[in-house]
């Protein structure tokens, strides 16, 4: 059997086993067949049987054993099926007509002990060889450099086999590095970096690994990775990695973006997508994660590199020790969780909200009352306002929180960059206002309540802290809005706060899909004191890079809104 007929086999055995696969790999495997039959491309079938002939007879193992424990170090690298699915994808695909490789960025998403790293080194070999005229240049990128001298080793340890007087191996405290200087036919060079910002601004390679993205808590080094590339046009950026939990960061939201490509919501015929994860429900759990079938879906090399045996004594454990339950989803599963310190989790936010569509307009034509609120304390960082009110669709009571955030353009791009925070993100999607001084002014958030109540919101109070804002007290007042003093305790706030749990649990609560308030919802710390009081605060503590403003300001809108609704007696059940 050829091995594109191997690749097809992979994937019609994903299509007809669809209870081993998850949603992701369905996706990709139906993908595959809708790109053979696309006339942009066409398939070089001779440059795969070659990669894969190299892979397979070429590179050897460096350490481990097999199924039954016996070493396979210096025994060839086999490849198995969703590998070949994988190569026949990355190298096989041309625009038609051109000498151009079709995928230019790929992610391989996978548990631990799948083989993810070796197999992605001896891709980035072969690309290598492949690209020797060109003067082809490798570099591995991890968060520390032990960890991508696992791949560089890998690496190192294939080329000293082939005793070549053109290739030099630099591997010391200075420099971890690969070169092959092979004259007019070409070179290539190879080299390990961490990820340092300062060192990696001046590359110029073709082919990039950035190894365990989950540590990135946002874009830019993908970004600056990708203009390092700019030289070639063909060229690959391979993000490898298991999921983290650091919900919020790169990964998580590179992984939303890969499931609106495989979904066909989005085209991007350049980036190749691989991703093996447990399915998960509308509230980000698994099922059943004893579940034979949720245990391969995230583990394709099951029975080759980790036993099926072994990955049910993890779930095991995991089910009976809840302290090791995090990890084993994050490697195990492959899914992404919460810290363990955050409250929240937010997939039962997203589930909340996704029962609702709602648009500005349309809430504002709606019968409610509207309660402000407005997190001041910092007007040189994040601040924050919003709206909360509850409308009574029939049959339950639904709470809605419209937020927004403001902050100043001068300090945008550095806090962007250094605390990972999306702010342009929510600047383009109308979540944040950019203010054009050193600090948010206060007309701002006042113009921000305005332009609310002359979309058609009725306003009844706001409530904020004075302390934090006297200023701002007096412009909304000569704006004409009530305003409430709101002292920041948490036995006040703990109202808000448990109003606005109780709400989402029950899928009663929406906050127009804002993806700035899933980010400060995530960061929220709380602990619960005598009563069922809850005192919250970040998840990072004072002088930490979490935000959660946004969060602060819809419960101190929550809290007005209690007060207010008890009076009418519309939501006196939840005191029930």
């Amino acid at each position: 059997m050829g091995n594109l007929d191997k690749a097809k086999e992979y994937a019609q055995h994903v299509l007809t086993q669809r209870e081993e696969h998850c949603e992701e790999n369905i996706l990709a495997a139906e993908r595959f067949f809708r790109d053979l039959e696309n006339p942009a491309f066409e398939m070089d079938v001779d440059m795969v049987d070659f990669v894969i002939h190299f892979i397979e007879n070429v590179i050897v193992h460096q350490q481990g054993d097999d199924m039954f424990a016996v070493s396979i170090r210096n025994k060839p690298l086999l490849l198995q099926p969703w590998q070949h699915f994988v190569v026949v994808n990355l190298f096989g695909f041309y625009y038609k007509g051109t000498n151009e490789r079709r995928f230019k960025e790929a992610l391989i998403m996978l548990a631990r002990k799948n083989g993810k790293t070796s197999f992605t080194a001896a891709i980035a070999l072969a690309y290598q060889i492949l690209d020797t005229d060109s003067g082809s240049k490798c570099y591995i990128v991890a968060n520390s450099v032990k960890q991508a001298m696992e791949a560089f080793g890998f690496l190192r340890f294939n080329v000293e086999r082939w005793n070549d007087k053109n290739i030099r191996i630099k591997d010391n405290n200075q420099e971890h590095s690969i070169t092959a200087n092979f004259g007019d036919e070409g070179s290539f060079f190879i080299q390990a970096l961490a990820n340092d910002e300062s060192r990696l601004d001046s590359l110029n390679g073709n082919v990039i690994i950035l190894d365990e993205a989950h540590t990135m808590r946002n874009s830019k080094k993908h970004g600056l990775m990708k203009k390092t590339m700019s030289a070639y046009r063909n060229s690959m950026l391979f993000v490898i990695s298991t999921a983290g939990d650091i919900p919020t960061g790169f990964l998580a939201n590179r992984l939303k973006y890969c499931q609106k490509v495989l979904k066909q919501l989005v085209t991007d015929d350049s980036f190749f997508i691989f991703i093996c994860k447990a399915n998960q429900s509308a509230d980000g759990d698994v099922v059943n994660y004893l579940d034979e079938n949720i245990l391969k879906m995230a583990n394709p090399s099951w029975g080759v590199t980790v036993s099926l045996k072994a990955l049910k004594e993890e779930a095991e454990q995991a089910m009976n020790d809840p302290q090791t339950r995090n990890e084993f989803f994050n490697k195990t599963l492959n899914i992404f969780t919460n810290s363990m310190n955050a409250y929240f989790n937010p997939d039962e936010f997203i589930a909340s909200d996704s029962c609702y569509d709602w648009s500005l307009e349309e809430l504002a034509r709606l019968p409610i009352r509207w309660y402000g609120g407005a997190d001041l304390s910092r007007l040189h960082d994040l601040t924050a306002a919003a709206l909360y009110g509850v409308y009574h669709d029939g049959e339950k009571d639904v709470d809605i929180c419209i937020t927004h955030a403001f902050f100043p353009r001068i300090n945008a791009q550095k806090k962007a960059n250094d605390d990972g925070i999306p702010l342009f993100g929510w600047q383009s999607d109308g979540w944040l206002t950019m203010s054009n001084t050193p600090t948010v002014l206060y007309d701002d958030i006042v113009k921000w309540f305005i332009k609310m109540r002359e979309k058609g919101f009725k306003i009844a109070a706001v409530g904020m802290d004075r302390k934090f804002g006297r200023e701002f007290l007096t412009k909304m007042k000569q704006a004409r809005f009530k305003m409430i003093d709101q002292p920041q305790l948490f036995y006040l706030k703990s109202e808000g706060f448990r109003r606005i749990e109780f709400k989402v649990k029950n899928k009663e609560f929406y906050y127009l899909h804002s993806d700035a308030y899933e980010y400060c919802v995530s960061n929220v710390r709380a602990i619960e004191k005598v009563d069922d009081a809850v005192q919250y605060e970040k998840l990072d503590g004072d002088g930490g890079t979490a935000r959660i403003d946004l969060f602060d300001a819809s419960v101190f809108a929550c809290i007005q809104a209690l007060a207010n609704l008890g009076k009418g007696g519309d939501v006196m059940r939840f005191f029930d």
